[in-house]
């Protein structure tokens, strides 16, 4: 399941994003890279403890920790912070699967990575190529999204980031480990609280198909949820 969640940042905070991020020193993205994944990855990053990526990190995660619909699709344990690429003509992302387990060095944090998120932080004018691209089981799907956009997809999908032909994709990219580890389970939890969502438009909170609704949710969230 891939969801697209928009405007995690506005047009202004995207601007002030790429503004320090294009001022700031960038480093080899194969430090971050599994031994297979080291292989086909070819981009930049920023580098993964500096003050720049883990204040803008802590920003994003303040914005989507509020974001009715990123809680509604991740029901999210941790969060990995989030880290910072870019794609410059030539570079690319080969064929691969995300590490199962992540590790934070300066935090501690250790997370099972049950969601992947890309933010983008480029127009998709600005560039040519580099399309994200996730293999599912309704075929390969391609995203590139407005900058300040952000998708969700299985971490455990294989997936590739195509190679730019002309400009630069900048994005962040991370991790989270919901409370609900089983993916099909996670999908109905979704679907339903976007039907209590819906319902609740139509016929208010207190309705009593609102109140039934939400106690299948609730028992859904119970049986399901580690926490």
């Amino acid at each position: 399941m891939l969801i697209c969640i928009p405007d995690v940042l506005s047009k202004k905070e995207v601007a002030e994003f790429r503004g320090l991020m294009d001022a700031a020193a960038w480093e080899d993205g194969k430090k971050t890279a599994g031994a297979q994944s080291a292989v086909v990855k070819a981009n930049e990053q920023l580098p993964v403890d500096g003050e720049l990526a883990r204040a803008l990190g802590a920003r994003i995660i303040q914005k989507i920790t509020a974001n009715p619909l990123f809680i509604s699709a991740a029901v999210p344990q941790h969060i990995f912070p989030p880290l910072f690429n870019r794609y410059g003509p030539g570079a690319t992302f080969g064929l691969h699967v995300d590490n199962s387990i992540r590790g934070d060095k300066l935090t501690g944090l250790r997370i099972r990575t049950d969601l992947s998120a890309t933010l983008f932080l480029t127009e998709p004018e600005d560039y040519d190529g580099g399309e994200l691209t996730v293999e599912t089981a309704y075929g390969a799907q391609q995203v590139k999204l407005p900058a300040g956009h952000m998708v969700l997809y299985p971490a455990y999908s294989l997936h590739l980031v195509a190679p730019v032909t002309r400009g630069a994709r900048v994005s962040s990219f991370f991790w989270i480990q919901s409370m609900i580890h089983d993916p099909q389970a996670r999908a109905l939890i979704f679907d339903l609280d976007q039907a209590i969502q819906g319902v609740t438009a139509k016929l208010g909170i207190d309705a009593i198909e609102t109140v039934r609704l939400s106690h299948v949710y609730h028992n859904l969230i119970r049986a399901h949820a580690e926490v």
